[in-house]
Order: structure tokens, then sequence, then C-alpha cells
């Protein structure tokens, strides 16, 4: 068998393989999150998230909305270096975004079942 046929078979099945896992794959809500950062955010999004009296008042006072926190917690950066991952019990995260040249940082505390927003931050 020739190179040339070897790849046309190759791409042959590549593709039918490609329209199968679309068929298949095609409106469920799956994702690919095996980063580090990505599956701590997805586990702190899948939590009911709570505001402490703190986090309440300051998002209050600068008129945050709770989509604002919601995109935040899907789209921001969680800086490891400040944040306490194996805290006893709740691990804290910071998660760190940027809006309107404006850098907002969320304080979590990420336990079993209650994400907590224990900080808001606009630097």
């Amino acid at each position: 068998m020739k190179l040339i046929q070897r790849i046309g078979y190759y791409l042959g099945g590549f593709s039918l393989g490609l329209i199968i896992l679309a068929f298949f794959f095609n409106g469920k809500k799956t994702s690919c999150s095996y980063g580090p950062e990505s599956r701590v955010l997805k586990n702190i999004t899948s939590k009911k998230i709570v505001l402490t009296d703190l986090s309440r008042q300051i998002i209050t006072n600068k008129s945050i909305d709770t989509s604002l926190i919601r995109s935040i917690l899907k789209k921001g950066d969680i800086n490891f270096s400040e944040s306490i991952p194996r805290n006893k019990p709740c691990g804290m995260y910071l998660v760190e975004s940027e809006l309107n040249e404006q850098n907002l940082v969320l304080t979590i505390q990420n336990c079993d079942s209650i994400a907590t927003i224990t900080d808001f931050k606009i630097e």
C-alpha cells in the first residue's frame, strides 16, 4: 500500500470519527477541565455561593451585579501563590479578573457544600 493511500485512509477514518463525536456530543454540556485552575473554578461554581456581610456591603456600595461575580468565577484566574488550598476545613482561593482596566479580586472560602465570598476588592 502506498503512502498516499495510507494518508487517505487515515484522514477518512479521522473525519468519520469527528463527525460521530460531533453527533453524540451535540447539545450536551460537556467540558474538558483538566487543569488545576479550571477544576477549582468548576468546583466553586457548582456549589451554592454565599456572601458574608462584609462582602455583601462592599458589593452593594460599589453597585456590582451578581452576574459580574458569576462571570469572574467563570473567566477569572486563580492566584495560587496567595491562595491557601489545603486550609482546614475550607480552602481559601483568590480569583482575579480584569474589567475596564480595573483588577477585581474575589476571596473565596471553598467548603464541601458551600462556597463563601469573604472579600471583594477593586484595585
